[in-house]
């Protein structure tokens, strides 16, 4: 590879953001070869999802479902505790999986496949050109083959009287919690929102308020999974409040303490609806916006500051089939796991390119992103979902049937003694196939491949009887959602 310290270098492949959708774009593009790619990075390789987002946020809440099973055992319920879980101890694990913010084996591993690492803010500064501005000054970079951005979503803060100068917390305080504030004042009703309240809960809390702009908590699924979790939340007391706003927020005493501790003294915030609450902290969890500020879209003739990408993941409005994005900034799904599916169909394509090769299979274009997106919600009770709910299909012109069951099978009574849960199958009656499926219930999350496979087989439910459930598994709900169109 060229070296560091070179004015100029070039690179077959220059990938803007080290998080999984990055990490995974720049080892499609090169493996088995001898192209050379490189990571460009301003905070930690690994990303988002590594040390803010998915990964701490499920190792706060795996402990607690835990605890909630054992309590529900018999043989094991009277050796359990009263009281919740240790938080110190949760907090250690926590900071195991994100091994204390530190990215060395996340460099370690990079290297190890091949690919450089750059510190510093990449901008596009022309076709195939990018300068890294870092501690020691620019790096100009430029790339043979294909420059991908990989630079995510951030947290959006709404412009609101008081609320940023009180310095809320944002999802990356609350996944790298230091500290539980007694009284907090929750910002939001969709994925994040959900989710956080629910280990900020189970870890403490004693008075939690939401407030959500709309009707409903989770607007984009199933109404009744919402449900479930609101009733949830209604039992373990939480405050939630629909069609409300902040209206102001005064907060004498701000510091910046840090991620994850309090910001300071206690915070007045007056909503939409007349009251006024004294909370602790305020948790801000309203939305995300892509993280393109200072990437030089406009060099490349995007003045408008969007991304969008055709399903080879090229980014459209951009001539010669050399920029290409994935992940959030891609603006299709804001997950994860389809961020580094894009990824590696936009590896694909690159190396494909840069071999001559064609790119018009399958495997070169992100299908995936239209209607088979799957997703599970980590609340309580979870919610495991794949592709359309049923509303969603009548809107896109759909003829579809709902097959519903509650999951009332062997393996769920074997499971835990309070077991409950629900499921549904929206089934377009033409094809007679999946479009959509959502299980709500108690580790549910492992049923939703089951149903991501056959949306996208486009397997027949006539073809569905003959894949048989064992016996005594959750999964036994497969049958009996066949079954209740018998009746």
């Amino acid at each position: 590879m060229t070296g560091a310290t070179a004015d100029s270098d070039t690179y077959d492949v220059i990938v803007l953001g080290a998080g999984p959708a990055g990490e995974n774009a720049a080892d499609y593009a090169i493996a088995g070869s001898d192209r050379t790619a490189v990571l460009v990075e301003h905070e930690l390789v690994g990303g988002e999802c590594s040390y803010w987002a998915c990964i701490p946020s499920k190792a706060l809440l795996r402990p607690t479902q835990v605890l909630a099973t054992a309590r529900h055992m018999p043989g094991v319920a009277d050796k359990i505790s009263a009281h919740g879980v240790e938080v110190p101890a949760v907090l250690a694990r926590r900071d195991g999986f994100t091994h204390d913010r530190d990215d060395s084996s996340q460099v370690q591993w990079a290297h190890g496949a091949g690919i450089d690492v750059v510190r510093g803010h990449g901008c596009l500064t022309g076709e195939r050109t990018v300068t890294v501005t870092g501690r020691d000054g620019d790096r100009r970079l430029r790339a043979r083959h294909a420059v991908v951005l990989a630079t995510g979503t951030r947290a959006s803060v709404p412009d609101l009287p008081g609320l940023r100068a009180a310095r809320p917390w944002t999802s990356r305080d609350a996944t790298n919690l230091c500290e539980i504030p007694r009284r907090v004042l929750l910002v939001g009703g969709g994925v994040v929102a959900c989710e956080t309240a629910t280990w900020l809960r189970q870890l403490g809390v004693e008075e939690l308020t939401l407030v959500v702009r709309g009707e409903r908590l989770l607007p984009r699924v199933e109404p009744f999974a919402a449900e479930r979790v609101a009733d949830r939340m209604a039992h373990k007391g939480l405050d939630v409040r629909y069609r409300t706003e902040i209206r102001s927020v005064q907060r004498a005493e701000v510091a910046d303490t840090g991620v994850g501790r309090i910001h300071g003294g206690p915070a007045t915030v007056e909503l939409s609806d007349g009251s006024t609450l004294e909370v602790d902290e305020i948790v801000v969890a309203a939305g995300r916006h892509p993280a393109t500020e200072g990437l030089g879209l406009a060099t490349v003739g995007l003045t408008d500051g969007r991304v969008r990408v055709a399903d080879d993941l090229t980014v459209e409005g951009v001539d010669g089939q050399w920029l290409y994005a994935v992940g959030d900034i891609a603006g299709r799904t804001a997950l994860t796991h389809m961020g580094k599916y894009q990824a590696r169909v936009c590896g694909e394509v690159v190396a494909a390119r840069a071999e001559g090769r064609p790119t018009d299979g399958p495997r070169f274009r992100a299908s995936a992103d239209h209607g088979q997106v799957p997703q599970v919600i980590f609340t309580v009770p979870e919610i495991a979902a794949v592709g359309r709910t049923a509303e969603q299909a009548r809107a896109d012109g759909l003829d579809v049937e709902v097959l519903e069951a509650d999951i009332d099978v062997s393996g769920a009574a074997l499971a835990r003694d309070d077991y409950a849960g629900h499921a549904v199958l929206v089934v377009e009656r033409a094809t007679d196939t999946l479009v959509g499926a959502t299980f709500v219930g108690q580790e549910v999350a492992e049923l939703v491949h089951a149903a991501t496979i056959a949306l996208v087989g486009r397997v027949p439910l006539e073809t569905l009887w003959h894949a048989v459930p064992s016996y005594p598994t959750i999964s036994e709900i497969w049958l009996r959602l066949l079954e209740s169109r018998r009746h």
